[in-house]
């Protein structure tokens, strides 16, 4: 396991290493951030139209000491926001009030949080690291920063106060700027006009942590981007914690996908050419170590038994990669028509 550990720190930075200058501060730091926030989860909660934020102030750590930004929040989502405890939110900054901070140039962030208490830890973190094995795989990613968070619910007269773990997810614009490009919504746009080496990793990944709560045609927990030079389409993924890497005990099936639990892979990609799928196919085998030296990283937040069924879960995709025969069966022969 050292020898893939060892790959991570000469490879993930030689990757990385083109994009960084366009990275805002809050997302170049891996260490985690420790804030504080303070909001009626059952206020956000009852606010459905999603144009309207409700004011907060955001406590940070800042170089050993404590401050505070003024925000604007949100819920968002639609499964996490009616059962689970905590929703996930997005947040607001005003520009002028990010200057001179670590939220500079971050006017829009997502704010991951856990579904119940702080038990659901290990779930947050699970998909943080599907978020950091997808760097790996592709460029076109969403940057993300772990938070330890003192999270305190003002439920009228009885506030309670929490710490839990999160993560922040960059607004897509910023992710479309760091490539020259635009976030495109409201597209009646077939996924197989979607880039093709690109849409075949996006669709891999999503096989490789069993989620099938996606859709490139609906633009469900997926987001496209036009480059502004070649005109190309390129997906976007986000939102795990529907997958079987995850394995929320929330998480469901969709029925009509004809699969028994959310940790049965299914292949929801479009078909495509053979040669695009091998040149991609070697692109996710040459990685293996990279990709199993993200989860060696986050070894320690995980008891042995848990982290021994992270490890052989991943493996069996990458089984799946290396045999001609079930490659075949389980992603060329499985791909969508229409």
């Amino acid at each position: 396991m050292k020898k893939y550990f060892i790959f991570s720190l000469l490879f993930i930075p030689c990757l990385l290493q083109g994009q960084k200058n366009e990275v805002t501060a809050l997302f170049l730091d891996e260490k985690p951030l420790e804030i504080k926030l303070a909001i009626s989860v059952k206020g956000v909660k009852a606010i459905t139209n999603d144009t309207i934020y409700t004011p907060a102030m955001m406590h940070y750590k800042s170089g050993g000491s404590w401050d505070s930004i003024a925000i604007s929040v949100r819920a968002r989502g639609n499964f996490r926001r009616k059962e689970c405890s905590y929703p996930p939110l997005r947040i607001k900054i005003k520009k002028d009030d990010t200057k001179g901070t670590v939220f500079e140039g971050n006017k829009s962030l997502k704010l991951v949080l856990p579904c119940k208490q702080a038990k659901d830890n290990s779930l947050i973190m699970k998909e943080y690291i599907a978020y950091q094995m997808d760097e790996p795989i592709t460029k076109y990613t969403f940057n993300t920063r772990l938070l330890t968070i003192e999270f305190t619910d003002e439920a009228g007269k009885k506030s309670k106060s929490s710490i839990i773990t999160g993560f922040f997810i960059e607004d897509d614009d910023l992710v479309a700027k760091r490539h020259d490009g635009k976030v495109v919504e409201d597209l009646n746009l077939h996924p197989k006009l979607l880039e093709e080496t690109n849409s075949i990793r996006h669709d891999l990944f999503q096989y490789m942590i069993a989620n099938t709560d996606w859709s490139t045609t609906f633009l469900h927990n997926a987001k496209v981007i036009q480059l502004k030079e070649t005109k190309e389409y390129i997906p976007l993924t986000y939102d795990f914690d529907m997958s079987g890497f995850v394995d929320a005990p929330y998480a469901q099936v969709n029925e009509t996908l004809n699969i028994a639990s959310v940790r049965d892979r299914l292949f929801r990609g479009f078909c495509r050419s053979e040669d695009a799928y091998q040149a991609v196919r070697k692109e996710f085998i040459e990685n293996e170590g990279t990709i199993k030296a993200v989860l060696m990283r986050y070894q320690n937040d995980f008891d042995a038994k848990e982290f021994t069924g992270m490890i052989k879960y991943i493996d069996d995709f990458f089984e799946t990669m290396k045999s001609d025969k079930r490659f075949k069966a389980e992603i060329v022969n499985q791909c969508r028509i229409k």
